[in-house]
């Protein structure tokens, strides 16, 4: 009995070491819907760890646990600087050494132009049929161009040293970065793609559990074109109806559903809009005869109430994050049918 003690532990010594083997790549994800998207893919594998539980990425803190979470994460799951600037820092120093899957670089090719201040409505979604296969990004050949213009002219002043060269490279690259609307979830034909990108990042560090995988994101596809056509359906009776949002976080979804948003109360949400901005949108409420204007669960409301006094227009609530769903895989569906039934509720 005695001999076959040290075969049991060299045994079990064998198991554990497999297991570690075979152990699926710990998973950090930034906001909820990229989360559930995420663990859409890696159900039945392992769940994917989520930063953003309540609140806005916009001018978020990270807490001790987050940080301890990202000391130890396989892969890092994110948008982008411009969304997520709080986790800048701590992807450099606490996850050096994990992978990063950055969605704003892997699809900058479905990335549309951040909205200004300005009049939405003269920009109304033209060609909204080439949104519908991604072809109508043009705006990034433009910038392409303007980019290989830059580095003809670089090529021109070949005496400038290398170091001036890459601080003006590092200085356009933050400011594409600036000009760059990051809220790419609210279209579902984008989350599709980035089910696919998740998919094929998981699949090249963990090839074991690769058939799960990919047969996780056939079924999270089909699911996400089913929602696409339903929200569709849903949504067609509003199209023409002109509305103010919050912050300009909707253009995914306005151009994806043919939307008449006309305006947002900010720009970047974590700034209050001054007095003359309110009396420019009341305005514009008036001009537009905008239906209703929406507020968010994460920013002050009271700002909307007092811009709709008196104009006739409605008030609502829009949450482009799902601050009050659980997280996990179903977060993404029930937000979006959330997003449709709320602008339903402040159009009609």
């Amino acid at each position: 009995m005695k001999k076959l003690i040290p075969v049991f532990l060299s045994v079990l010594i064998l198991l554990i070491s497999s297991v570690k083997t075979f152990a699926a790549p710990n998973v950090v994800v930034s906001i909820k819907p990229i989360h559930s998207l995420v663990s859409g893919v890696m159900e039945g594998v392992a769940t994917p760890q989520l930063i953003v539980k309540k609140g806005s990425p916009h001018g978020y803190t990270l807490r001790p646990s987050e940080a301890k979470m990202l000391a130890k994460a396989d892969l890092v799951v994110w948008v982008g600087h411009e969304l997520e600037s709080f986790l800048d820092k701590p992807l450099k120093t606490l996850s050096n050494e994990a992978e990063k899957l950055t969605l704003s670089e892997s699809l900058a090719s479905l990335m549309l132009q951040k909205r200004d201040g300005g009049n939405w409505e003269k920009h109304k979604h033209h060609d909204d049929d080439e949104h519908k296969d991604h072809d109508e990004h043009e705006h990034h050949a433009d910038e392409h161009k303007d980019h290989d213009e830059h580095e003809h002219h670089v090529d021109e002043h070949k005496d400038h040293d290398e170091h001036e060269h890459h601080d003006h490279e590092h200085e356009n690259h933050d400011e594409h970065a600036k000009s760059i609307d990051s809220h790419i979830w609210l279209d579902p034909k984008i989350a599709k793609e980035i089910v696919v990108e998740t998919t094929k990042k998981l699949v090249e560090m963990d090839p074991q559990n690769a058939s799960k995988y990919n047969e996780n994101s056939l079924k999270l596809i089909q699911k996400l074109v089913a929602l696409d056509k339903s929200l569709e359906k849903k949504l067609a009776p509003v199209k023409n109806k002109p509305y103010i949002v919050f912050h300009a976080a909707y253009q995914y979804f306005e151009v994806a559903y043919g939307l008449n948003g006309v305006g947002s109360v900010t720009i970047e949400p974590d700034r209050k809009p001054g007095a003359k901005t309110i009396s420019d949108i009341r305005s514009k409420v008036k001009e537009l005869k905008a239906v209703c204007v929406f507020s968010e669960p994460q920013f002050e409301s009271s700002i909307v109430k007092t811009i709709i006094d008196g104009t006739g227009a409605k008030t609502g609530v829009l949450d482009p994050l799902g601050s009050n769903i659980d997280a996990g895989s179903n977060a993404y569906f029930i937000l979006m049918n959330n997003l449709a039934d709320d602008l339903l509720k402040g159009l009609l």
